[in-house]
């Protein structure tokens, strides 16, 4: 079996890593997959460049004009939307041409225009579509972010000047992926329970196949070492318990970052000792940025692309935290968890689905930095730590590894690919 994963990155991003895991696992176990991106960033042979930089770069900058002025030549929202109104055509490509099975990653900012996706489907390929957000299930946003207009028809966009009206940008771009969607057979995929529930509700997804499978994780590369030599190679204090926060910008509202601010300042004001014995390491970009904010002693390492650094750093703390307010199945509570790092977030997305309250980590209630700091506190004070560690490690293996992923993929393919030649 061939399969031909498309997706705009080749590294950068959770959708990026999240595609690249998943070819690695399907190449150890029996399936010939390659990728198609928009930006080729190694000399991997098993990666594909989809063509010319400059038409890729006409093609991003066109879709984020049109956007800017539907916005009225606002930055607000720029980069929370896109329309498909430009991009590649790759069903003219070898590689497509090559493959049993076109299976779409996050193929936004210029990678494929709707048109592109119409050919795509229109190619009698079967066609997978791993959903990293709501975008496949929604007009023009990734995240909903409490709007269910999704569910019956988009219009009146909360991201568009005003509130946008009946017949805006969302409404059309609506359209055109309906008439789409519904001359396919897409088998969409959500990387979360939750996410599957979501697009289960959009119109644009009924009729469809809607499943779900996590993320895959390389658990010979993310996998346990020794704590006091991993904060020798960091540079980071051997005396002091090290919260961790981990985000590609992590200036990133989405986030969370206030909120961990906050659940620091009310353990440093009911725990005074902490502000001697505890430490806040920040991981991403721009992380300079905000440690100035937090009552904490902290360690802003800012982005690291070195992936064993970035091992390193998972080993060298005490508890992760990731106080995001919208989330699929983050990969980073993954690699965490993989490196036996017990994980505190908020109830929202698939985080509750990654930690298993009181026995992974802590879920939080939403919003709420007060229980987000008590599930800190919890962790690092009162919880049995090495029961926690072991827990996690023990999820990952289950539902996380290459091998347990990528066969539950090679059965939605056989499906597809049975579907589409025979009709069941």
């Amino acid at each position: 079996m061939r399969v031909l994963i498309i997706n705009t990155s080749e590294r950068t991003g959770g959708a990026a890593v999240a595609a690249n895991r998943l070819m690695e696992a399907l190449n150890n176990n029996g399936v010939k997959a390659k990728m198609l991106v928009r930006d080729k960033e190694t000399d991997s042979i098993t990666v594909v460049g989809v063509g010319n930089g400059m038409w890729a770069q006409r093609h991003f900058l066109w879709e984020r004009f049109n956007i800017f002025r539907r916005l009225r030549f606002s930055k607000a929202h720029l980069f929370d939307l896109d329309i498909a109104n430009s991009g590649f055509d790759v069903t003219g490509m070898r590689e497509f041409q090559e493959a049993d099975v076109i299976h779409l990653h996050w193929v936004n900012q210029g990678m494929l225009s709707l048109a592109g996706i119409r050919k795509i489907v229109q190619s009698g390929k079967p066609v997978v579509w791993t959903m990293h957000d709501a975008w496949p299930s929604t007009a023009i946003c990734h995240l909903t972010m409490g709007c269910n207009k999704f569910k019956s028809r988009c219009h009146h966009c909360k991201y568009l000047p005003h509130g946008g009206s009946d017949h805006d940008l969302s409404a059309r771009v609506w359209e055109q992926k309906k008439a789409i969607w519904q001359q396919s057979d897409i088998y969409f995929v959500a990387c979360s329970r939750w996410l599957e529930r979501e697009a289960k509700q959009s119109v644009l997804t009924s009729g469809h196949n809607v499943t779900s499978i996590p993320n895959p994780i390389d658990t010979r590369l993310y996998q346990c070492k020794d704590k006091a030599q991993a904060r020798q190679r960091l540079s980071l204090p051997a005396d002091k318990r090290l919260i961790l926060f981990v985000s590609q910008r992590v200036t990133n509202v989405n986030k969370g970052m206030e909120y961990l601010v906050e659940a620091c300042r009310q353990l440093v004001e009911r725990y005074p000792a902490m502000k001697e014995n505890t430490a806040v390491v920040i991981l991403g970009g721009h992380a300079e940025e905000v440690s100035g904010l937090l009552p904490l002693t902290a360690y802003p390492l800012g982005y690291v692309s070195d992936e064993r650094k970035i091992v390193d750093v998972y080993n060298a703390a005490d508890v992760f935290v990731l106080p995001s307010l919208s989330e699929n199945l983050p990969n980073t509570i993954m690699e965490a968890m993989a490196c036996g790092v017990p994980c505190v977030g908020f109830k929202v997305g698939g985080i509750p689905e990654e930690i298993d309250h009181l026995k992974t980590g802590y879920v939080a209630e939403y919003r709420d930095a007060a229980d987000l700091m008590k599930g800190i506190h919890w962790v690092l004070e009162e919880a049995d730590y090495h029961s926690l560690c072991a827990q996690a490690l023990r999820k990952v293996a289950v539902t996380y590894s290459q091998n347990a992923v990528a066969l539950r993929y090679i059965e939605v393919y056989n499906h597809a690919m049975a579907f589409k030649h025979y009709g069941i």
